[in-house]
């Protein structure tokens, strides 16, 4: 019984010393390239082979990694579980914009369970594809070709709306190629991989001509819209906006607008006077000023000096907003959005981002915002209330305002404590202007005026 209990101790002692001698062998990691890479165009799934080996220890991955420069762009990780084998995949070659044609790093990396690494790297020549043609796709499907014009340029000419929503693809090219695809980005700029519309403009609808770059991605047209001679930077298919400092009293002056005649100006920031000049109503200061292409407005926002939405500051400046919103008929409303420009009707209720309506500042501490029955409010029930800053950030409940108007109160109950509704038994007239002023001489009384303007 000792006997079998020794060579179970020593088998183990053994076992033991084993184990630690291989944990303490470094092994030794050879890579075979049976793969000649050496040439690639950008947007290439480049196959490769590699057989991986080490005789001591077991191994762990293969990676194959694409440098562009100093930047890993592309990586492929194969799991080795057999020294000897020949290990198989395929690497992307990105296509980015604005890389020009030169050389990229190819480098495979074997490592075995011990952390042991070899590498081996080549150089493989990158050159960007000259398409026969790409692909405009526009939003109801149909497919037309841009043939190359030149180099990395693409153009097609044909009867177009004024505002044409379409992505482009690129075919795949040779014999290692995939297709691509430039769709718009929510940064506001053409990029590749993605098929969200890009919003192409014309001047006017019929025929013109749709253009890209496929090394710079650069796109045409554009609504070139410009205010004071400043353009525009186009958001979405829908907006535009510009963020700049303006004066009070300052002219303001709007080109590139299609169909301006029929856009409605916000009398709280723009006194209109002959022509399509404008004189901007409010203080002075920053602002972000957000063409809406579908609503045809201006939409004008209160920025701080970072450029960022303002907040209401202890002494009264900074920016008001109004949030509201939907009052059902039970509380004398009609179920309807009660208030938004340029009108109540589609406004985004009790959104607190993009619902909140910037008041203008038209004087230190005073902001204002004037509305039509039946237009920008309902006349039949209202329902809001004010906040010192977007997303639902310093609410004014009635502890910290209060009306004189003889058209509205604000709610003290616990319920819906601080919106402002109308009184009972009072109607808007329809057609008629109101003004709504909030006085923010002391932050911790404000003043509510809402009065019907003679």
């Amino acid at each position: 019984m000792k006997k079998i209990y020794f060579i179970a101790a020593m088998s183990g002692l053994l076992l033991t010393t084993a184990c630690n001698d291989d944990e303490r062998t470094p092994g030794n990691p050879v890579i075979d390239v049976k793969t000649e890479i050496v040439d690639a165009y950008f947007g290439d799934s480049l196959a490769f082979t590699v057989n991986a080996s080490d005789v001591d220890v077991p191994l762990s991955t293969l990676k194959a990694q694409l440098y562009f420069g100093e930047e890993m762009v592309s990586e492929k990780v194969i799991r080795t579980k057999t020294s000897g084998e020949d290990y198989t995949g395929k690497i992307f070659v990105p296509f980015y914009k604005d890389i020009p044609d030169g050389k990229a790093t190819l480098k495979y990396i074997l490592q075995n369970i011990h952390f042991t690494i070899t590498e081996q790297t080549v150089e493989v020549n990158c050159t960007r594809p000259q398409f026969d043609h790409l692909v405009l796709v526009t939003e109801d499907g149909t497919e037309l070709n841009m043939p190359r014009v030149g180099e990395n340029q693409y153009a097609v000419t044909a009867e177009f709306p004024q505002k044409l929503n379409a992505y482009i693809k690129a075919p795949a090219y040779g014999a290692n190629g995939n297709e691509i695809t430039f769709g718009y980005s929510t940064d506001g700029e053409i990029t590749q991989g993605i098929t969200t519309n890009i919003p192409f403009s014309g001047a006017n609808e019929g025929a013109y001509t749709v253009s890209f770059n496929t090394l710079t991605y650069a796109g045409a047209p554009f609504a070139a819209m410009q205010m004071n001679g400043e353009e525009l930077t186009m958001i979405d298919e829908n907006h535009l906006k510009i963020e700049t400092a303006l004066e009070q009293g300052q002219a303001i002056t709007f080109e590139g607008v299609s169909d301006y005649e029929e856009w409605w100006i916000d009398p709280d920031f723009f006194a209109e006077g002959d022509g399509d000049a404008l004189t901007f109503v409010p203080v002075s200061g920053n602002y972000r000023i957000t063409a809406d292409l579908e609503k045809k407005y201006f939409k004008v926002e209160v920025l701080d000096a970072a450029l960022a939405d303002a907040t209401l500051q202890d002494d009264g400046t900074g920016a008001l907003y109004i949030v509201g919103g939907t009052r059902g008929v039970e509380n004398g409303g009609t179920g309807a959005e009660s208030i938004g420009k340029p009108s109540h009707v589609g406004a985004p209720s009790w959104d607190g981002g993009n619902g909140a309506i910037c008041m203008s500042p038209v004087e230190p501490k005073i902001y204002q915002m004037t509305v039509v029955a039946g237009e920008q409010i309902t006349a039949d029930g209202v329902n809001f209330k004010f906040y010192g800053g977007k997303g639902w950030s310093n609410e004014y409940k009635a502890d910290r305002i209060s009306t004189d108007s003889e058209l509205v109160v604000v709610n003290d109950g616990d319920s819906d404590n601080g919106n402002v509704w109308l009184k009972e038994g009072v109607t808007l007239e329809e057609g008629a202007t109101y003004v709504i002023t909030v006085d923010m001489s002391d932050v911790a009384h404000a003043v509510l005026h809402f009065e019907k303007k003679q």
